[in-house]
């Protein structure tokens, strides 16, 4: 698979087989990922890979948690700014409406909140999760070598033929992943990302992006 294949191809996964993922090929994605772009070569990540049981326990309490209709944790950063406006919010609003649509979760469905916070909190079936934590002492500049630490990672599982799924909600139960992964408190949680293989003969969402021209200007070009 060629980089042009992989970036096309990759996108937010929302149903996973149990077909486990070999630790092989996940140690041959997370080698590779380390040449990741980073500023002053800090490579300021620090990831937690969880498979098997200690994957099914975190589930399960998080899933307990999201069932009860718990809130969450203090968040440690915003998820998105308080006051989107166009044209973020209206990206955003589609997007969302796409998504669950297609998980067979209306807008208008009174158990919506539960029903999306069940289904991320079991990351939607997959056998494995990525945890990425920045360390508490970093910037702006190295949360964003974070960014490109996961997008390297997110293309390379393409090239094994795997998909993954971006999940930062994976914040609002940040207490409950260190208790499993021992997370110190110097480290943030930066976002979780589901790992695996596509479940088949589920319908594929593939949400739409910006117009490149909206988004890009050439200058002396």
């Amino acid at each position: 698979m060629d980089v042009y294949e992989a970036v096309d191809s990759r996108r937010a996964v929302r149903a996973f087989s149990d077909e486990p993922v070999s630790k092989e090929v996940l140690e041959r994605v997370l080698a590779a990922a380390t040449r990741a772009p980073s500023s002053g070569n800090l490579q300021p990540w620090h990831v937690y890979v969880v498979t098997g049981e200690p994957l099914a326990e975190l589930k399960r309490r998080a899933t307990a948690r999201a069932l009860a209709g718990d809130p969450g944790d203090e968040r440690e950063y915003p998820m998105y700014p308080a006051d989107l406006t166009s044209p973020y919010l209206d990206r955003f609003s589609a997007a969302a409406a796409q998504r669950y649509n297609a998980l067979g979760i209306e807008r208008g469905d009174p158990d919506r909140p539960t029903k999306i916070a069940a289904l991320n909190s079991a990351a939607f079936g997959a056998p494995v999760m990525v945890f990425c934590y920045v360390d508490r002492t970093m910037g702006p500049g190295q949360w964003g070598d974070a960014g490109m630490y996961l997008q390297t990672v997110m293309l390379l599982l393409r090239a094994e033929g795997l998909h993954s799924c971006p999940q930062v909600m994976w914040t609002m139960y940040r207490k409950t992943v260190s208790q499993i992964v021992g997370a110190d408190d110097g480290l943030v949680l930066f976002c979780g990302v589901a790992v695996g293989f596509e479940k088949e003969g589920v319908p594929r969402l593939r949400t739409g992006r910006a117009d490149m021209t909206e988004t890009v200007s050439f200058i002396g070009v």
